[in-house]
Order: structure tokens, then C-alpha cells, then sequence
């Protein structure tokens, strides 16, 4: 703007000429301070680059520098990771961590020597990568070079990536972060970071975007670890577009009182078996804990479903124990106890201290169980061998689907029951049988997936077999053993 009690002086004692003179010199120089330093952080476009404003330059940048004037002083440079850059006439500058009207003053200071007035102006024409650290509870944690992109419309300006941009360059956080206190550190000044602390969980359930910061050259984002863990948080947090993958599949062990116990690869699937007469909850499409259980081949009669624990590792190298009540999911659908796993996790379906007849018949006919399971009813019943019994099936059922017992020949007050355990030992027990008792742990016990009934021979059978004949039981008992034994 032109001093305009200046201008009514220099009207009376300037001649026209010189006072057209003194007009186009001020506006050249008010045109020129407007272009040099912009008036507003905004990324503002000008002569085919970016004029940005705070924009520090550094080694990949791609600058033009205009001498106005002396085109042959002019030209393009790509900023080598030094930070200086070759000029004619003056030699090497260097324009590291300076914006472009900072970069633009120092030229032109280095020409003064050598120009009259020299008037410079730096543009960006490409910016670099910038180089941040990703750590702490994200899948792939580590040093990431990410691209900044040209805007659009009438503000063609850099864009920067921003936090969740980076997040999911990682591949997303665990399910073990607490995202309500991301940390962002920046250097700013060659001594000195400043930290900022960003609350993902508002940005998801509020939409604050505000909280999805843009990032400079050298950030360093840490996600840590929650100090407990919330189901219902956890599954919100899946479904964002910052988390892991939730159909990627996993490695897991699963142990305790399931069929098969050991380690599996979990991958995504239904978790639904061809009967599920109970209408029990099941999940699609993502590595559950549901999931897992049926890849173990369900639980056993023995399965307290109310206190299953997952043990999680978390990038710290503490442990985080997260609680499922199973039996919540089959009762009133409670989809959050279905909890997505990650990988390394260890899901632990622990004994049950105390077996409910009434629910153990219930849980056979839902998901968590086994569809069949086999057992061996051996000795002196109508046809002896294998047979396919529902899950949580008593003895007494074992007994009648072999035929029941073999007339006079058989013993009718106690049969045998030999259970292989899951730690490798072998145990056998007498037990009086009652055909007409309900499910107890005296007289009609819960079977398990491979225990053999046997049925012995009466006093009389005894006494009136011929050798050979005596021979024969013994021999299927032999063949048990081997059995029991064959499946080490």
C-alpha cells in the first residue's frame, strides 16, 4: 500500500513523470513482498511450482530458482541429501531446513556481492518423501518413506500424509493398543522434540478429524499398550480402517479341555456347523476365537465355557489376559465375547470345577462341542466295538447303543472305564452301573472322545468258558490297550 499522506508531498514538488515513476516502483515492490512471503499458512500456487508457506526444504526436494533479470543465473536443482545446491557465480548454498523465502533471502544476500539489486525467488516444484518411524502396537512396526502429493482444483498445494495414512502403511494397530493416547514426537530445533498426543478413539466414535495430524519429515508415531483390555473397544476398534486386517489369518494355540489341542493357523470362515439346532451366534469372515475352537475340534465335557482366558502377547513383552464367557454368546448373543484373535495369541479353555447335567446336555448340541465323538464298548455287550455318541453322552448310553449287556455272560454291576488323558497318562476305574440313574460322576459318568467301557464276564461265564474261548475277551482287551496306545 502507498503512504498516501507521502503521495500529496511528492504531488506538489514532483514533476508528472517523475511522480509516474515513484507509483510503479511501489506497486513493483508491494507485488514483489506479497509474492515472497505468503499471507496465510494455505499452500498458495505459483510460476508451475508450490510457494509453501513453513515448508522446510531438505535433501530429494526438487526447487527452481529464478534471478530476475539474469535468466542464465536461473535454473532447476534437485536438493542432494547434503542440503546444498550449486548456483552460478556464487557456488554452493546451502537451503537445509530453511522454507523457500528463507532460501530466497539467503541467495539473494550471496548475490549482492556480485548484483546491483538482485531479486530471487525459490519455488517447489516437487517435494520429497518424508521418513517416519512407526513403533510400538502396530503389525509391522518400523521406518516408512511416505510420498506427499500434489492438491487439487484452485489450491494445487503439497499434501502431507497424516497419522492414519502412516497407521495403515503399517498395517494397521493391534488389538493390544491403546489408540486413545497415539504420540506423536517432532523435531523441532536441532536439540529439541515435542510430543502431541492424538486420541484415535474420538476420531471413531466422534469423527474428530482434527485428530488425524499431518506428519513432517523425521516424525515419530508410538502406539501403546493398553493397560486393560475391553471387548466392546476392541471390536469397534477392528472394524476401523487404522486396525490390522481382521481377515488376516493367524497363528494360535489353543489348549486346555478342547479335543485336539495344540497350534493352528486360524483363517477366516464361518463359524457355524451344519446342525446348529440352538440358533448359537457365529461370525464370518474373521479369525475368532470360535474359530479357533472349532479348528480343536471342540471342547470336552470337562469345559468351563465361562472363564476362557486368551493370553495375548504385546509389543512391551508383557502379557495381556483377556476374559470370554462363552456361555454369555450362547445365552443372549453377546457377539463381543466371539473376540478376534491376533496372532501369537493362546487361547485356554480351562476344567470346570463342577459339571451341570442340564447345561452339559445343552452345550452338546451347540457349536462349542464336537459333532461326534467315538468310543469303544468292548467285552461281553450284543455288538462290541466303536460307536459314534453325541457329545457329553453318558456311559449308560454307550452301553445300549453297543446292544446292552450280553445276557447271562455279562457282569451287570461294574464295567471298566479306560481314558486316555490329555497329558499322556492312562487312567481305568470300576463304576457301578445304574441303567437307570441320570448323568452323575459315581454311576453314569460323561464319556470323553476315545474312552473304552469294558464289560466283563459274569461268575458263571467264567466258570463254563472252555480255554480258547476264555482267550477271546482277552485278546480284545489286549487289542484296546494297543489302541489306546496307538494313538501316541
Amino acid at each position: 500500500m502507498l503512504n498516501t499522506g507521502l503521495l500529496k508531498i511528492l504531488t506538489k514538488s514532483m514533476t508528472g513523470f517523475a511522480l509516474l515513476i515513484y507509483i510503479c516502483t511501489a506497486f513493483a515492490s508491494a507485488s514483489l513482498a506479497q509474492q515472497r512471503v505468503p499471507s496465510s499458512p494455505k499452500l498458495l500456487a505459483q510460476a508451475g511450482g508450490y510457494v509453501v508457506d513453513k515448508y522446510t526444504l531438505g535433501g530429494g526436494d526438487r526447487v527452481r530458482v529464478n534471478v530476475l533479470e539474469v535468466p542464465e543465473y536461473s535454473g532447476e536443482y534437485q536438493i542432494p541429501p547434503g542440503g546444498s545446491i550449486d548456483l552460478p557465480l556464487i557456488g554452493s548454498v546451502s537451503v537445509r531446513g530453511l522454507t523457500t523465502t528463507q532460501a530466497a533471502d539467503l541467495i539473494a544476500s550471496r548475490y549482492r556481492r556480485f548484483l546491483k539489486r538482485p531479486i530471487i525467488s525459490v519455488n517447489l516444484l516437487s517435494p520429497r518423501p518424508i521418513n517416519i518411524l512407526v513403533a510400538g502396537e502396530v503389525t509391522r512396526p518400523g521406518s516408512y518413506t511416505l510420498s506427499l502429493q500434489g492438491g487439487a482444483g484452485n489450491d494445487p498445494g503439497v499434501q502431507y500424509p497424516t497419522v492414519l495414512a502412516a497407521l495403515t502403511t503399517a498395517q494397521g494397530v493391534t488389538m493390544s493398543a491403546d489408540v486413545t493416547k497415539v504420540r506423536l514426537s517432532r523435531q523441532i530445533s536441532p536439540s529439541q522434540r515435542r510430543d502431541v498426543t492424538i486420541d484415535l478413539k474420538s476420531l471413531i466414535e466422534r469423527g474428530t478429524i482434527n485428530q488425524d495430524l499431518t506428519l513432517r519429515d523425521g516424525d515419530v508415531i508410538y502406539v501403546p499398550t493398553a493397560t486393560t483390555f475391553d471387548i466392546a473397544t476392541a471390536r469397534n476398534l477392528a472394524a476401523a480402517n487404522f486396525a490390522a486386517d481382521p481377515t488376516r489369518p493367524r497363528t494360535v494355540a489353543v489348549i486346555g479341555e478342547v479335543i485336539r489341542p495344540g497350534s493352528y493357523f486360524v483363517t477366516p470362515g464361518a463359524n457355524g456347523g451344519e446342525n446348529n439346532p440352538t440358533g448359537a451366534p457365529s461370525v464370518t469372515g474373521q479369525p475368532t476365537v470360535m474359530r479357533a475352537l472349532q479348528l480343536a475340534g471342540g471342547i470336552t465335557p470337562q469345559a468351563n465355557i465361562r472363564d476362557v482366558k486368551i493370553r495375548r502377547p504385546t509389543r512391551t513383552g508383557q502379557e495381556q489376559i483377556i476374559d470370554v464367557n462363552l456361555w454369555q454368546l450362547l445365552q443372549s448373543g453377546d457377539i463381543k465375547q466371539d473376540v478376534i484373535l491376533q496372532d501369537g495369541d493362546t487361547v485356554v479353555f480351562p476344567t470346570a470345577t463342577e459339571i451341570n447335567p442340564a447345561e452339559a446336555t445343552q452345550l452338546a448340541t451347540t457349536t462349542l462341542a464336537p459333532s461326534r465323538i467315538q468310543v469303544s464298548v468292548v467285552g461281553e455287550v450284543k455288538t462290541p466295538g466303536e460307536t459314534q455318541l453325541q457329545p457329553n453322552s453318558p456311559l449308560n448310553k454307550a452301553i445300549l447303543t453297543a446292544g446292552g449287556f450280553n445276557d447271562a455272560r455279562a457282569r451287570r454291576k461294574t464295567v471298566e472305564l479306560v481314558r486316555l488323558n490329555p497329558n499322556g497318562t492312562v487312567t481305568k476305574r470300576k463304576i457301578k452301573v445304574d441303567l437307570t440313574a441320570g448323568i452323575n460322576e459315581e454311576t453314569n459318568p460323561i464319556l470323553r472322545n476315545n474312552d473304552v467301557v469294558l464289560v466283563g464276564r459274569s461268575t458263571l461265564a467264567k466258570a463254563s468258558d472252555p480255554i480258547g474261548v476264555v482267550a477271546g475277551p482277552l485278546g480284545t482287551i489286549i487289542n484296546v490297550v494297543r489302541f489306546i496306545f496307538g494313538g501316541f
